[in-house]
């Protein structure tokens, strides 16, 4: 390949993960999406949830914020520090954090309208002080070199047009010695190619990551491996009760919501739930330490 064309194929692909950044910040910025995760999906904690013990939707979502912190504690990682919360939604994690460790979180997020929210609630629990929102992508994150002693995500990375450049400035802001852990919803590392498109239409991507990828991008950047836990069996779990609690809602809902985007919704939770059962998706906590 000459050079001209090599250009022209990197411009390309430079393209299409603003594209992806793009629509990800016009679709969480929009008021249907912003009731819908709000109302149904988990509040303040909009990501899949721990379901061993429960089915109502909230609770799980706030154990798995629980459940990460317990792991961060769990080797001697004290949480009272600095955070950064990439891809942060409402906040929920980051309030949790401040409220039970005394952590001062940055959420990071792309959109202005869940960080308007997010800075409200954070004024409504006394929490302005230790909880600031940024808007701004993880891709880019506008924030100083070896500032932070833990970086946080939940369910946010599959958004990225690159994964690699999430986990590569995880460990730029990271301190020596500092975590990251996160959770995604991911493909399996033997999945078929081309079985998943459903989902991927519904997120407007092409592909998702893998704990395979993430494990050996993060080792190849100079991560260590803490702990990779699978918990695949809580995604296929979160996504039923989401669509049982749209489904159970839908007159409700429509009085305010576009019918489609609801009607698109339901149908999308569902293939999301057909591919789990299928054993193509997979989703877990994934904690790594910067050497």
């Amino acid at each position: 390949m000459d050079q001209t064309q090599t250009v022209s194929s990197d411009s390309a692909q430079e393209s299409d993960e603003k594209d992806v950044v793009a629509i990800s910040e016009e679709y969480y910025d929009s008021s249907d999406a912003d009731q819908f995760y709000m109302d149904i999906w988990g509040g303040e904690d909009i990501h899949i949830g721990l379901y061993d013990e429960t089915d109502d939707i909230k609770e799980a979502s706030r154990r798995t914020v629980e459940r990460m912190a317990g792991k961060i504690q769990g080797q001697g990682q004290p949480l009272d520090g600095n955070v950064i919360d990439l891809g942060a939604g409402y906040g929920g994690g980051a309030r949790y954090l401040a409220k039970t460790y005394g952590a001062s979180v940055v959420c990071l997020n792309l959109s202005s309208v869940q960080n308007a929210y997010g800075e409200r609630l954070n004024a409504e629990q006394g929490l302005a002080d230790k909880v600031r929102f940024v808007h701004g992508s993880f891709e880019e994150v506008p924030e100083d070199d070896e500032s932070f002693d833990v970086a946080w995500s939940q369910d946010a990375f599959l958004h990225s047009g690159n994964r690699e450049l999430p986990i590569r400035e995880a460990y730029r802001v990271l301190k020596p010695g500092g975590h990251l852990i996160f959770t995604d919803p991911m493909q399996a590392d033997d999945c078929p190619e081309g079985v998943l498109q459903p989902v991927y239409d519904r997120i407007h991507l092409q592909s998702l990551g893998s704990f395979g990828f993430y494990k050996e991008c993060a080792e190849r950047l100079g991560f260590e491996t803490v702990e990779i836990e699978d918990l695949t069996y809580n995604l296929r779990n979160h996504y039923n009760r989401v669509r049982e609690e749209l489904e159970a809602n839908y007159d409700r809902l429509a009085a305010t919501t576009n019918k489609t985007y609801l009607d698109r919704m339901i149908v999308g939770l569902g293939n999301w739930v057909a591919a789990a059962d299928s054993g193509y998706l997979t989703w877990g906590i994934l904690h790594f330490r910067k050497k």
